[in-house]
């Protein structure tokens, strides 16, 4: 078992990685010779402020006495500029919204693991072309620019990554530091010749990297005051900054000026997927180069918003921007300077493809269909192994034919192949696991997906489930243990119905019951610490410090202090959900809160029902529930062979999986970045903290069904194997169906739900793989931290 344990473990870590190979590559192509147009560009240096997390609605809209909230860069619209909603593309995050700002693609599927830091390899940006460029604002962001930049010309200038903290009382705070040092900046230039003097040459970009609207819009939401002050304050910084500058350069007619964000913001304070509010952002440039704002009488129609006549612009010429077009309204010069800007655009692209050889998109996924092929058939044979193993199990197969010759010549000619097509080691692996895979099959013997996509047809299947002691006869034998069973099937069934979780207000703890006996007091402590953490972030006080040392001495000892008590079935049960629920309570934000409670009452259910099925099947040496523990040694006399029954329960092992991942729709917010789940643990922005402990607060109902399974493989008396590699069959099938399913394209919520769906049904087969034994080590082990002596009394 061990053997198989590790050779299973060691394919599906293979089959997992194999997507990364064969649909997350890098599209970018390296080694063109840059283009330049040979003409004198319009402008001496260019000065680009964007403003993270800036809705396009917020900056154009007027307030309701017919002024603006902008009132500078609304004189630009109206007068010196010209202005326009910059469509972005999803991904909707930070990092690559600055990468398609700066650098001028698309983003870089490939970096999908790397969060918000930075892309997984170098590329050509604007300011690496530059003579000169400085940057002031997020760590998060700058560094990456001048990361692989040629020489030393890009220099950054950022704040401590603790000041992002959305518990801030004042995140505009961020945004006034940028301002400040770019003032100093300039001021400390007039005693230093030699920066002067770098100064003053052409082909110098001045970035502003503006983020307290976009932690603002995360800790208080777009509608909020902290938000549109914060964008009041923007303004005010930009056109002091202005005249800093003009003033500098002896007001020489040369700087450009561009005004943009580099994604915009849901109402309920997320980004990430496609959303209008997420991808329309504003677009101000006005300065050396630039067009002059210009009026209109004729009706301007934009396909899919009518904003002009709310925005009150409708008689102002406006222009938008979509990514890789050269927007030409923009630029006030020759037509024969336009023209040749485009011809350099197309020579640019052409370079690409001559180092691609024909086509980019041919290419770049050239041996996706090969590789594809090669993982399917190890999918394929492997899951094949595993039903021959079962059946092997619980039959008669004795069949081996001799197969090695055959299984050497095709090892031999694969690897001749690969040779000369000189692929990675990885191909090696993809292309050879199958074959002993087959020969291992071939040497013995020749609604669940829907639920992904849809997570109300999990209530349906819940529903479907609530019946089944009715279909079965056992309400007529257990009427009370079937009734518990039809309820927590049918409240467990209200909450796929229920809003992804951070689509709505967040919902106070304070609703569920805190009369709870004294053994659920960390449950009930912890119902009040989101309630009362939220309460001080409202009233900007910060995260109280004994609210944080509870949510983590919590989470620290939510693994370990079931290990304290009995090890009778329902006594560490009991403390195992009670220990996990405590940590989900801490990390949610509203009424998927609940989750917990009603799937352990559920999961109660199912191992008292799937008892009194064993009493209706007659099965004989059945224990009474009360008298099972899970520390006593297995007696191997008493295990029983696989009946149909048994692969009833694995399927609903596997149905209650996906429940417990989709149910509350928590792997939506994971892909789509709301850090309001996390706020009892930390205010500071840290993605990889932050991801982890969503990541835990998805896998928490995951581990509860776990346990529940451990019980009913004890309770039922049947090999954990047995059953283990029923549902590995089961979850083999859909993985397979999930790996045509990834793709590449899209928002972050399209990628990363893609993945996730393939990354859950994979680790049905490595988490059972490792968390059986985890899950084992739970239930079964106990901690003694004393010894009790007995007292005697006369």
């Amino acid at each position: 078992m061990i053997t198989f344990f590790l050779v299973g473990l060691a394919v599906h870590v293979v089959f997992f990685l194999s997507i990364f190979d064969i649909y997350f590559t890098s599209p970018l192509v390296h080694g063109m010779t840059p283009q330049t147009t040979p003409l004198a560009p319009p402008s001496s240096r260019l000065v680009l402020f964007v403003a993270d997390g800036l809705r396009a609605d917020s900056l154009f809209t007027l307030l309701p006495d017919g002024s603006s909230r902008t009132p500078y860069l609304r004189s630009v619209i109206e007068e010196t500029g010209t202005w326009g909603v910059s469509h972005t593309r999803v991904p909707t995050e930070s990092r690559p919204g600055h990468v398609a700002l700066i650098a001028g693609f698309y983003e870089d599927v490939s970096a999908v693991a790397k969060g918000w830091k930075e892309n997984p390899v170098e590329f050509d940006s604007v300011f690496n072309e530059s003579r000169n460029t400085w940057c002031w604002g997020s760590p998060d962001i700058l560094p990456m620019f001048a990361k692989g930049a040629s020489g030393n010309h890009v220099h950054t200038h950022t704040y401590p990554a603790e000041e992002e903290d959305f518990a801030s009382t004042d995140a505009s705070r961020l945004d006034t530091w940028v301002f400040t040092q770019v003032k100093s900046f300039f001021q400390s230039s007039e005693s230093n010749s030699t920066l002067k003097a770098s100064l003053l040459e052409d082909k110098n970009i001045f970035f502003l990297h503006l983020l307290g609207i976009d932690t603002n819009g995360h800790a208080h939401r777009p509608m909020s005051k902290e938000y549109l002050d914060n964008i009041v304050l923007v303004d005010r910084g930009v056109a002091e900054l202005v005249d800093v500058i003009e003033d500098f350069f002896g007001r020489d007619g040369r700087t450009t000026y561009v005004f943009t964000s580099d994604h915009g913001m849901t109402n309920w304070g997320s980004h990430g997927a496609g959303h209008p509010s997420e991808t329309l952002t504003p677009l101000v440039v006005w300065g050396s180069g630039v067009s002059k704002a210009q009026r209109v009488t004729e009706p301007q129609l934009f396909e899919g918003d009518d904003f002009l006549q709310d925005w009150k612009l409708e008689h102002i010429r406006r222009v938008d921007v979509n990514q890789g077009v050269l927007p030409l309204l923009y630029l006030n010069s020759s037509d024969k300077f336009k023209a040749e800007s485009m011809y350099t655009n197309a020579i640019q692209v052409l370079e690409q493809f001559k180092v691609k050889m024909q086509g980019l998109v041919y290419y770049h996924t050239y041996d996706r269909f090969f590789l594809g092929c090669s993982v399917v058939l190890g999918f394929v044979g492997w899951t094949s192994y595993v039903i021959l193993i079962i059946l092997r199990t619980h039959a008669s197969l004795n069949r081996r034919p001799n197969l090695t010759k055959q299984v050497r010549t095709i090892e031999s000619v694969i690897t001749v192949f690969l040779l000369l097509q000189r692929s990675p080691i990885t191909y090696y692996i993809y292309c050879l696991l199958p074959v002993p895979v087959w020969y291992s099959v071939l040497k013995d013997s020749f609604v669940l997906v829907v639920s992904f996509f849809h997570r109300a047809m999990l209530t349906v299947g819940l529903a479907v489930l609530s019946l089944w002691p009715l279909l079965t006869g056992l309400f007529s034998k257990a009427k009370f243990r079937s009734l518990s069973w039809f309820v927590a099937c049918l409240c467990l069934a209200f909450f796929p119905l229920m809003p992804v979780v951070g689509r709505e207000a967040n919902l106070h703890l304070k609703q569920l019951p805190t009369c709870l006996p004294q053994q659920m007091l960390l449950v009930a402590v912890c119902s009040f610490v989101p309630l009362l953490t939220h309460s001080s972030l409202l009233q900007k006080r910060g995260l109280p410090l004994l609210n944080q040392i509870i949510s983590w001495s919590t989470l620290a000892s939510s693994i370990l202090v079931p290990l304290l008590s009995s090890t009778r079935i329902f006594y560490r049960l009991f403390s195992i959900f009670l220990s996990l629920t405590s940590t989900y309570l801490l990390l949610s934000t509203g009424s998927e809160a609940l989750f917990p409670p009603v799937l352990s009452w559920l999961m109660f259910a199912w191992i008292n029902i799937e008892q009194e099925a064993l009493l209706t099947q007659g099965v004989p040496g059945r224990q009474e529930l009360s008298t099972i523990d899970f520390s006593a040694n297995i007696d191997i006399t008493k295990i029983r062979q696989l009946k149909l029954d048994d692969i009833r329960r694995s399927y609903f092992f596997v149905f209650f999986i996906i429940t417990a991942f989709f149910g509350t729709g928590n792997i939506a917010s994971i892909n789509s970045f709301d850090p309001a789940s996390v706020y009892c643990f930390l205010t500071v922005f840290n993605p990889f903290i932050m991801g982890g402990l969503m990541m835990w607060k998805v896998l928490i109902p995951f581990i509860i069904v776990m346990c529940t399974f451990e019980s009913i493989q004890v309770s039922t008396q049947l090999s954990s194997r047995s059953l283990f590699l029923v549902v590995l069959v089961i979850s083999d099938a859909m993985a397979l169906h999930f790996f045509f399913m990834v793709q590449d394209y899209g928002s972050w919520l399209d990628i990363g739900t893609s993945i996730s769906h393939y990354v859950i049904v994979m680790s049905m087969t490595i988490f059972l793989m490792l968390l059986s034994v985890v899950t084992h080590l739970l239930t079964s082990k106990r901690l003694i931290l004393w010894n009790r002596h007995k007292m005697h009394f006369p």
